[in-house]
């Protein structure tokens, strides 16, 4: 499964009901740190296809999650454990970061 797009109308679907952690990246399409996520993440949800959702939330087209989640800073990463935030890192990260965070 490729990442997903997280919306307001998603979000209980997708992450907090979600059977499996889900990492979430709240990102916008101007940010320079968060177009060299990208790549990353796309090679991050392959490598855990199955075992990880991955799921971008724009926070301009979704102001009220990204104040949810009290986001200041991005690309901020969320992983959430149970559809609870359990792990959080800000900036660009080596997927071997991201792989660090799910244990």
């Amino acid at each position: 499964m490729a990442e997903i797009t997280i919306t307001a109308d998603n979000f209980d679907t997708e992450v907090a009901n979600a059977s499996v952690p889900v990492l979430v990246d709240f990102w916008a399409t101007w940010c320079g740190p968060c177009k060299m996520m990208a790549p990353v993440l796309a090679e991050f949800a392959k490598k855990y296809e199955g075992s990880v959702k991955v799921g971008k939330v724009n926070v301009d087209e979704e102001d009220l999650l990204a104040s949810r989640f009290a986001i200041s800073s991005i690309p901020t990463l969320i992983l959430f454990r149970d559809g609870k935030p359990a792990k959080m890192t800000m900036g660009y990260q080596p997927l071997e970061k991201l792989e660090s965070i799910l244990s």
